[in-house]
C-alpha cells in the first residue's frame, strides 16, 4: 500500500490486546508489513506457502491472519473503514437500506466434498455467496454455504445477522429468487421490508435493473481479487475472510484517494 493509504488506515486499525493491558506480546512485525502481504496474497490468488520473500515468512503471516479471523478483529476493521468510506461520500456512517444478492463459484479440490454442492440453476458445482451490501455496494454481511443451498434458505440466517449488526436497516432489495413466504417472515419476525425487483415481461436479453446491480457489481468487485475467482477453502470461515480483505482493499484505496476539487464559480455567476 501507498503512504497515503497506510495513513488513512493507520488510525481504523484495532488497538492491539498488549497496548491495552490484556496480556499477550508485541508483534514481530510491523502491521503494515502483514496487511501487504494479506492484501498481496488475495489479489494475486497465490497459496500462503508461496508468499514472497520480500514479506515475513508465511506461517507468520497466516498466523496474524487466522487470529484477527477468530477474534472478530477483520470484521472490525473493515467495518470501521466502510463507516469511513460513506461519511466521505457525504452518508451517514449507519446504512439504512441494502440489496441481498447470491454467487455461485466453482471449488478447487482442497474444498472439502461436504461443504460443496452443485447449483442445478446455474449450473456450477462448488460454493455460494450470499451477500448483503449497503447502496454503495460495500459490504455489510457476507454467508458461504454450499452451492445446492438455496437463495432462500441461506437468507434467513443472513437477514437476522444483518438485522443483529445494523439495527437502522429497514428496507432490502432483492431479485425473484428471494419472494415467496420470506417476504412475510422479514416483516413479521425481523421488522423488515424485503423489496423483490423483478424483470418484467417485456425485457428482452441483458438489462440493467434498479438496486440489483449495485450488489451484482460488488460481486464482481469481489471476483477482482484472483484468491477469490474460484473457492480454495477448506474453511467456509476462511473464504468469508478472503472476501472481506477484497473489500477492506477496496476501501483503503478510496480513502487514500484525493478528494475532487470544485471549480470556483465567477462572482458574477454567483450573484446570478
Amino acid at each position: 500500500m501507498t503512504d497515503a493509504e497506510w495513513a488513512a488506515i493507520r488510525p481504523l486499525l484495532p488497538v492491539p490486546a498488549w497496548l491495552q493491558g490484556r496480556g499477550g506480546q508485541p508483534e514481530g512485525y510491523c502491521h503494515r508489513q502483514l496487511l501487504d502481504a494479506i492484501r498481496y496474497l488475495v489479489a494475486g490468488g497465490i497459496s500462503w506457502r508461496a508468499m514472497p520473500a520480500d514479506f515475513p515468512d508465511w506461517s507468520r503471516v497466516y498466523a496474524f491472519f487466522r487470529r484477527w479471523r477468530e477474534h472478530g478483529l477483520i470484521a472490525e476493521f473493515h467495518d470501521r473503514l466502510r463507516g469511513r468510506v460513506r461519511e466521505r461520500e457525504g452518508r451517514e456512517a449507519e446504512p439504512t437500506a441494502g440489496i441481498i444478492d447470491a454467487q455461485s463459484v466453482k471449488a478447487a479440490a482442497s474444498v472439502p466434498a461436504a461443504s460443496r454442492g452443485w447449483d442445478g440453476g446455474k449450473k456450477v458445482g462448488g460454493r455460494k455467496r450470499h451477500i448483503v451490501t449497503d447502496c454503495l455496494g460495500l459490504l455489510l454481511v457476507v454467508a458461504v454455504t454450499a452451492a445446492n443451498i438455496g437463495d432462500r434458505d441461506a437468507a434467513t440466517g443472513l437477514l437476522q445477522r444483518l438485522r443483529r449488526l445494523h439495527r437502522d436497516i429497514t428496507l432490502v432489495w432483492a431479485d425473484g429468487g428471494y419472494t415467496g413466504s420470506l417476504v412475510d417472515w422479514c416483516r413479521q419476525k425481523l421488522a423488515l421490508t424485503l423489496e423483490i425487483v423483478k424483470r418484467t415481461d417485456d425485457m428482452t436479453g441483458f438489462v440493467v435493473l434498479p438496486r440489483r446491480w449495485v450488489a451484482e457489481r460488488s460481486n464482481s468487485w469481489t471476483m477482482r481479487a484472483r484468491r477469490n475467482a474460484r473457492d480454495y477453502e477448506r474453511l467456509m470461515s476462511h473464504a468469508e475472510a478472503h472476501i472481506q480483505w477484497a473489500f477492506i482493499t477496496l476501501m483503503s484505496r478510496r480513502l487514500a484517494r484525493p478528494r475532487p476539487q470544485t471549480e470556483a464559480v465567477p462572482a458574477t455567476l454567483a450573484a446570478a
